[in-house]
């Protein structure tokens, strides 16, 4: 099966979205937030730095998990930073 390529757009909110995880991660370390979600720090790493843009959903529900993040919440800032609206820090800061 050939997979079709990501939309410069579809790549920029997996950059997002790895954003958002790493401010949500805050100050511990990537190895002890992976280890909690039961992911490798270096899945960690590939989504944060976005060169694993599109993680399969069980990944980023474990993730959301771990950082005590609601699905909802993570949804909604990269749907609101696709939409040019406010989105990203603003949408994680409640």
């Amino acid at each position: 099966m050939v997979r079709v390529p990501l939309s410069p757009q579809e790549r920029q909110r997996g950059e997002r979205f790895g954003i958002l995880l790493r401010q949500a991660r805050g100050d511990r370390s990537m190895v002890d937030v992976a280890a909690a979600a039961g992911v490798s720090a270096e899945t960690l790493r590939k989504i944060e730095t976005g060169r694993a843009p599109t993680p399969a959903f069980f990944t980023v529900a474990a993730l959301a998990q771990a950082l005590h993040l609601s699905l909802d919440d993570l949804a909604a800032a990269c749907a609101e930073d696709a939409e040019g609206g406010e989105g990203g820090e603003q949408a994680m800061s409640a």
